[in-house]
């Protein structure tokens, strides 16, 4: 089992539609879904990045800096999203689903453990990359096109436990933000 170091996190809907994103690290983001890209979100922090996180299936995350670097997370449930190949989690404070997590592990519960097979990819190439979007693009359109295609965590996943999405998105459409908003 993997022990990545934990960085809690919290989500705060701005009169805007905008998210802005605080860690426990101090790291601050402002998050903005795309227009006609629901599974898109642009982003910006107080340290000078800035780049998208794009939701692939198989609960993947693609970020994407600014100077093109990409790398993957999966979200792995319970409100967790795991980053640099199993060294980091972030977990969403701020979400039923994020709290349940962190009060079943402060339990003991064996199934919050991180395992080799909850690891995101190192790499996709660009046909692996299209195959996981049409993914989740058909899990969106067979879970009534919602905007996070019954996944939950916008990072991908169930840990949308609560169901309690927030009420906008930017541009007003019901459906488009919820309360994970790709960790």
């Amino acid at each position: 089992m993997i022990r990545p170091e934990e960085i809690g996190y919290a989500d705060e809907l701005l009169a805007d539609g905008t998210v802005h994103r605080t860690y426990e690290d101090g790291l601050e983001e402002w998050r903005r879904r795309t227009p006609g890209r629901p599974q898109l979100v642009g982003w910006h922090d107080n340290r000078g990045g800035s780049g998208t996180d794009e939701l692939l299936g198989d609960r993947v995350i693609k970020r994407t800096l600014a100077d093109g670097t990409v790398t993957y997370a999966r979200d792995i449930g319970y409100g967790r999203t795991l980053w640099a190949r199993g060294e980091k989690v972030l977990v969403n404070r701020s979400s039923f689903g994020g709290r349940m997590g962190v009060l079943l592990a402060g339990l003991g519960v064996a199934t919050l453990a991180i395992t080799a097979a909850q690891l995101p990819p190192l790499t996709l190439s660009p046909e692996q990359e299209e195959a996981l979007r049409q993914q989740q693009a058909q899990a969106s359109s067979s879970s009534g096109g919602g905007g996070d295609g019954g996944t939950g965590a916008d990072g991908g996943g169930s840990d949308d436990v609560d169901g309690d999405d927030w009420d906008t998105n930017w541009d007003g459409d019901q459906d488009a933000w919820n309360d994970d908003d790709f960790g």
